[in-house]
């Protein structure tokens, strides 16, 4: 093959002068594009640190402004549970009103306790307990108010019952003075209206054949006594019934008292139990004199000596007198 030689272009001057790129200016090229992004990477690095340091600080302000605000409510609630524990010891007398105030203060004092104690509350539920404690304050103020209503009430019904007290004091003094001049003119009266006995006579009758009688003052002979007297006028004693009683004494001081015959006992007025020989039931007329008669007979003989004869009405002694029956001779 033969080989042509062909005639070279030129080089001009300015390219023949042109310096030739070398290698350490793109070493420094790639070095610099290097740090740039170093630069950047760590100038980015830094930027986020930073922003995660700030969130990290705004996160711990919000814990401890919550954390200072949850302390503080519970303060507030803890002083307003003490307010209406206070409240309701000096409430000595609930009606309906104060009992449904007491559960509604109570409901809401949980309900407060309740998200306080929340560990992570959020700010809403924070919100809702300041309304609820802002609320039971009011609630409180209304409750005192209420407490204070009672209490004055209390005080005027404790006024009015010290008065009416007085009153019935006195009123009780006032009838109880009453009742002792009462009872005292009634014993006056009663003791006015007791009856009196006078005018007594006393015969030993001996009783003859065909009912004939013979009076007599020998024992052995004397069948019967009978015994008169006359009961006394007496204003104050009312017409009606009045039980005498007729007590006979024989000559040895024993009592005559047959109960057969219908004797018996009674109280005199000093307390003491006699017996009598004869009760009667004597109808009398007020402030009217009246003899009353009546014979006792006995089952034995009569003994010699003074026959005591006594009478009494109202528990009272009324009347006495004595009769002796002697003994029998040959011309008595």
């Amino acid at each position: 093959m033969a080989f042509e030689n062909f005639p070279q272009t030129e080089k001009t001057q300015s390219e023949v002068n042109a310096p030739k790129p070398s290698n350490n200016n793109m070493r420094n090229i790639l070095t610099g594009a290097l740090v740039a992004a170093l630069l950047g990477t760590w100038g980015y690095i830094i930027y986020d640190k930073n922003n995660v340091k700030e969130k990290d600080s705004q996160q711990e302000n919000l814990i401890a402004s919550t954390s200072s605000e949850r302390d503080e409510l519970q303060k507030e609630l803890e002083d307003a549970a003490m307010r209406y524990d206070m409240l309701k010891s000096s409430n000595t007398k609930l009606d309906s009103t104060i009992t449904a105030k007491d559960r509604e203060i109570e409901e809401k004092r949980v309900r407060i306790q309740s998200l306080l104690s929340k560990t992570n509350a959020t700010e809403s539920e924070l919100r809702e307990a300041k309304t609820l404690i802002a609320s039971m304050n009011v609630d409180l103020e209304g409750y005192k108010n209420q407490i204070e209503v009672l209490q004055g009430e209390k005080i005027q019904l404790t006024a009015e019952k010290a008065a009416v007290t007085r009153q019935r004091d006195i009123a009780r003094k006032e009838y109880d003075s009453a009742t002792v001049v009462i009872k005292e003119k009634e014993d006056l009266l009663d003791v006015g209206s007791t009856l009196r006995a006078s005018n007594f006579n006393i015969t030993g009758i001996n009783e003859k054949n065909k009912g004939k009688e013979k009076t007599t003052s020998t024992a052995k002979r004397v069948d019967k006594l009978r015994i008169t007297f006359d009961l006394d006028e007496n204003m104050i004693s009312k017409s009606g019934s009045k039980e005498i009683y007729v007590c006979i004494t024989a000559p040895d001081g024993s009592p005559v008292a047959v109960e057969a015959l219908g004797s018996g006992t009674f109280n005199t007025r000093d307390g003491q139990q006699k017996f009598y020989t004869q009760k009667l039931d004597v109808n009398y007329t007020q402030n009217k004199r009246q003899t009353v008669s009546f014979d006792w007979k006995q089952n034995s003989n009569f003994a010699v000596g003074n026959y005591r004869i006594e009478v009494f009405n109202n528990g009272f002694k009324v009347g006495e007198a004595s009769r002796p029956l002697k003994k029998g001779g040959l011309f008595s």
